[in-house]
């Protein structure tokens, strides 16, 4: 049965297989005796795929996979009930390694490199995507790039996104982020930036909501995205438009993580504009969902409770 709304695919160029451990306290030289490793798939648009699954939707997580540690990954998704479309390369998808120091209580993170793309890789992936891409598609383009793969790529993303009438939403960093803000190719019709990233395209510290929104209207002005998404951590998300400016924020809730709260927002947010909701309702359920993933663990993403108790808290201004 066709579902009465858009469908959803996530894209992950740079996966990684998380692996989580705890140490009792950590040393040089020594020989460290971990606890039983936990094993999670991870990158951004995985993330915000397992985060529509556990929300009541369905997203499709297009993943570049290599090796055994793909094969790995893979399989954590099928348990997770989350439908893929692989891109196999060769060599090794990266591992990410967390160290927890219980004396210290603190984390040790490790991120391997992932493996290297080929401009034959990009040229394939470019085919591939545009026969998976199809008219009225939410489209997360989310996560870190590669080795080889061009920081215009989500330029490309774009391009193909706007010819087949789909809908794209960027949430990258880095140098990739930069290009964004030219006015070479395509735009992403969605673009979400957390604090720092703000920041690095303004030139600039944002200290005030009125620098935020300022900012904000700047980037719609000058096209560099239909919409623009700025997330506030504690203080919630601003959500700019040609329409005008809101800002949504929760009552402060209790972090266990922070990990995976953006990932949250743009899962609710998305599968919200998939079933038609307007910016507002997209927006409200975006800033719950981000507040109810740091009351999780980093693997658990938001729970279906605590986001709906949240979305009655969710207090919404016009700036």
């Amino acid at each position: 049965m066709t579902p009465a709304y858009a469908d959803i695919l996530t894209i992950t160029l740079n996966p990684a297989l998380d692996m989580t451990t705890s140490v009792d306290s950590v040393r040089a030289e020594a020989k460290l005796r971990c606890d039983t490793p936990v094993l999670d798939p991870g990158g951004g648009g995985i993330n915000v795929a397992r985060a529509i699954r556990q929300t009541g939707g369905i997203a499709t997580a297009f993943i570049a996979l290599a090796g055994f540690r793909g094969q790995q990954l893979a399989a954590l998704l099928e348990a997770d009930d989350v439908p893929m479309i692989t891109f196999l390369l060769p060599g090794e998808t990266r591992l990410s390694l967390a160290v927890g120091d219980r004396l210290a209580k603190t984390q040790y993170r490790f991120v391997m490199p992932g493996p290297n793309w080929t401009d034959g890789d990009l040229t394939t992936l470019a085919e591939q995507l545009t026969q998976v891409i199809t008219p009225g598609m939410q489209v997360v383009l989310s996560g870190s790039q590669p080795p080889g793969v061009p920081d215009s790529f989500p330029k490309t993303l774009a391009n193909i996104t706007k010819a087949k009438g789909a809908v794209l939403t960027l949430d990258t960093s880095g140098s990739a982020l930069s290009v964004q803000v030219t006015h070479d190719g395509a735009v992403p019709d969605v673009l979400r930036l957390n604090g720092a990233e703000s920041e690095a395209l303004a030139g600039r510290k944002l200290t005030s909501l009125t620098d935020i929104e300022k900012f904000a209207r700047r980037l719609i002005a000058d096209s560099h995205a239909r919409a623009v998404v700025l997330a506030l951590g504690a203080d919630g998300s601003v959500l700019a438009t040609p329409d005008g400016v809101l800002h949504a924020v929760t009552p402060r809730v209790p972090v266990i993580s922070e990990v995976g709260a953006g990932d949250s927002f743009v899962g609710a947010f998305t599968l919200t504009r998939a079933r038609g909701g307007d910016w507002a309702e997209a927006l409200r359920y975006g800033t719950a969902a981000a507040s109810a993933a740091v009351m999780s663990p980093a693997t658990d993403l938001c729970l279906p409770d605590d986001l709906q108790n949240l979305l009655l808290q969710v207090i919404i201004t016009k700036l």
